[in-house]
């Protein structure tokens, strides 16, 4: 089966050895994606609303990059630094999928690879899936 993957070309594709995103078959898998712009700066530096806001239009920038769209996305895993801001976290991420209603899971870790990241989300779709049954 065709492997694609998607590059954005920072460095730390390549020194760490991974894609942005990867699409076999019908199946798209959007690597952990933080709130950095084109040129690798933070966005939203203190703002984890702000903060999830750019990283999720960065994965459905790679969504769309392989075909796909952010309502074919059936799984996101949001890892934060401060599990105390949930609230402002999940408001962003129900902005985008309230229609969607992925699978999620929201963790807390100790840190992120800068400390001015607040937070990382992978996501996982599927192209083709439809909402049939609520």
């Amino acid at each position: 089966m065709h492997r694609e993957r998607v590059s954005t070309g920072t460095e730390w594709e390549s020194q760490v050895g991974y894609s942005r995103a990867v699409r076999v078959g019908s199946q798209v898998h959007v690597s952990g994606t933080t709130a950095t712009d084109d040129s690798g700066a933070i966005v939203g530096v203190g703002d984890p609303y702000e903060q999830t806001v750019h990283a999720l239009s960065n994965i459905e920038r790679a969504l769309e990059d392989t075909g796909t769209a952010i309502g074919n996305v059936v799984r996101t895993r949001l890892y934060v630094t401060d599990i105390d801001d949930w609230e402002a976290i999940g408001a962003a991420h129900r902005e985008v999928f309230d229609d969607v209603r992925p699978a999620t899971s929201m963790v807390e870790v100790a840190r992120l690879i800068d400390p001015d990241l607040l937070v990382e989300i992978e996501a996982t779709a599927v192209v083709g899936a439809t909402d049939d049954a609520e």
